[in-house]
């Protein structure tokens, strides 16, 4: 009997600290396990995260593509308006009087092919005569009273704007009205 006892109690101190390291070691490993999960995301949200990354790389490389295939030409068409505004001066300074003058025909013909060409690749003018001053679209080159038009707007045009679809190709430089004119004091009548 007695050595059933004692196998008993070697049996019992053998499964205390059995049991004691079994209850330590599984609140070490759920310790341990947290720290881990929250340091270093899975493969799956890593993954997750890398394609996504890469679709918005695609996007992005897509639009800026496209920005310079729609917006390419922009220098050229830039190098193109003088000609046209020296045109424009031309025919206006050619008058009515010319109106059967073959060169003027001529020039007129130049004008409006030139006209076509750039609004097909999709450039227009903007008329910026009376609108109140976009510094976004115009450049201020002066300040002059007018009494037709009211202060803050344009009141003479000197180069015409260009948009190329949405975005300026050229801004109009523009003179803006300073309001009506002051009027001059007349000389007081001496009695003499």
């Amino acid at each position: 009997m007695k050595k059933e006892e004692e196998k008993r109690e070697e049996a019992k101190v053998d499964e205390k600290p059995e049991a004691a390291a079994a209850d330590e070691k599984p609140e070490e490993a759920k310790a341990d396990d947290k720290p881990e999960a929250s340091a270093e995301p899975d493969w799956k949200t890593l993954y997750a995260r890398t394609l996504a990354d890469f679709d918005n790389y695609k996007k992005r490389a897509a639009r800026d593509r496209e920005d310079s295939y729609h917006y390419a030409e922009a220098d050229i068409l830039k190098d193109v308006l003088p000609a046209v505004d020296n045109l424009q001066l031309a025919l206006a300074n050619a008058g009515e009087k010319s109106g059967d003058d073959p060169f003027v025909k001529g020039v007129r013909l130049v004008y409006e092919t030139l006209l076509k060409s750039l609004k097909d690749h999709g450039a227009e003018p903007f008329d910026s005569v009376g609108e109140a001053l976009d510094t976004d679209r115009m450049e201020a080159i002066a300040t002059l009273p007018s009494a037709e038009i009211e202060e803050g707007k344009v009141s003479i045009e000197s180069k015409k704007g260009w948009m190329l679809r949405d975005k300026v190709l050229r801004a109009a430089q523009v003179v803006v009205s300073s309001g009506a004119p002051a009027k001059a004091e007349e000389p007081e009548a001496k009695n003499g």
